[in-house]
Order: structure tokens, then sequence, then C-alpha cells
């Protein structure tokens, strides 16, 4: 039978034997997966624990649930920052979705001189990447910030983790021998800009070569995450 995974925030303590009162939750339980009593379910909180419980109460009102044991958490072996140019339409959630099952632990949109879209809604970000994290069984849940420039990016960046940026035909490559986080820098479809460019060359930022042909924007923020094994 296969174990549904749930999200829950610091209200719930994942202690011995537990009380749900997510109304979401609930209802999901009740009406759409149809669980009785009986049921196991496995309830993680996006900070390094999973536990296994056994539901011995549902109603609609609340749940009550008895720890049946506490699961190895799974998380990304390396910290690995996406930084990447707003995309249109549904472009970024798109991005958020499958470079969180990929792996990414902090998204940082930014908005370049070419960027397509200015607008960027962090809370419906912080539900996508939970969602994607429930369903794809990893224990944590990754960071997404507020838009932020190119400049501001870099130098906050430059201080955490090695940063790099996406270009084709480079001849850098990304040094995978190591423990530090590692940021890459995803240009607009329209391509990065000669100030940006001239930028990247004053804050000395190695160049990283995905693919010999044109990649879209957003299968460039995959081929990333893939490339980085994160």
């Amino acid at each position: 039978m296969k174990l549904h995974r749930f999200f829950v925030d610091d209200s719930v303590d994942l202690t011995h034997k537990t009380w749900l009162h997510d109304t979401k939750i609930l209802h999901q339980w009740r009406k759409v997966l149809r669980f009785e009593v009986g049921r196991e379910v496995v309830l993680f909180d996006g900070k390094g624990n999973d536990v296994l419980y056994k539901i011995i109460k549902l109603d609609g009102e609340e749940a009550g649930l008895e720890l049946v044991t506490k699961l190895e958490p799974v998380v990304p072996k390396r910290e690995v920052y996406l930084v990447w140019s707003l995309l249109k339409k549904d472009k970024n959630d798109w991005v958020l979705q499958k470079c969180t099952e990929l792996g990414v632990s902090h998204f940082v949109p930014i908005i370049a001189d070419r960027s397509e879209k200015l607008g960027f809604d962090t809370e419906r970000a912080a539900k996508i990447v939970a969602e994607a994290a429930e369903q794809c069984g990893r224990s944590d849940i990754p960071l997404v910030r507020e838009p932020i420039g190119v400049t501001a990016a870099i130098d906050q960046l430059q201080n955490v983790a090695d940063v790099y940026v996406c270009e084709q035909a480079s001849e850098d490559f990304i040094a995978t021998d190591t423990d530090k986080p590692i940021a890459v820098l995803v240009g607009p479809e329209g391509g990065w800009s000669d100030a940006e460019l001239a930028l990247f060359e004053q804050k000395q930022l190695k160049h990283y070569a995905l693919h010999d042909f044109t990649l879209r924007a957003e299968t460039a923020c995959v081929a990333v995450s893939v490339t980085l094994g994160a």
C-alpha cells in the first residue's frame, strides 16, 4: 500500500502521539483519499523530520495519530542555489516544482535587464515547493526569497557559495569535489545584456556551459539541477 506524505507546520508536534487539526489535510484524508482508522501516513516538517504514524481517530475536526517509527530523512547531497531570471506565464511554477524534485535548496529569482516578468508571488512559490517536496519524498523544504537585482544577488551569494554563470560554449566547469554550496545564475530567454556580462567579468565569476545547444531558460534551470547531482 502506498504511503502518503503530508507537510505540516510547526504547530504540529511530531512526538509519540499527536493530534492534527489542519482542515485541508483532514478534508483530503476523509473526502478525497477516504482514509479510515488504522491507515498509516507520513508527516514531515520540512526540517528533516519524517515520522510514520497510524491513524487512531479521524473525524471532521481532528485526527489522532500514534507513532509507528521515525524514518531516515532524505535530503539533497549538496546545497545548490538556483539563481534564475524571472520568466513569463507559468514557467516559474514549472521551474520551482521540477527543481525542487531535483534537489535545489535555495531559489533566488532575479530581475535581469532582459527579464520577461517582474512580478513574483513568493507565498505561492513557497506552497509550490512544499507540495513538490511532499510528492517527491524529500524531507526538507527549499527556501524561496523575494526577487532581487543581479548585482545584489552576486554580492550576497559570493559570501556563502561558489558562484557560476551559465553561458554557452564556456570551458569552465563546476568542481564536484567540494562541500561548499554552489550558486548558478541562469539568464533570461533574451540572454544576458552587455552590462551584465561586464559585471560578471568584474566580479570574476566562472562561466559554465551546460550544453552545446542553446537551451530555453527553464530547460537550463532543470539541467543545472541534474548536472550538479543535487
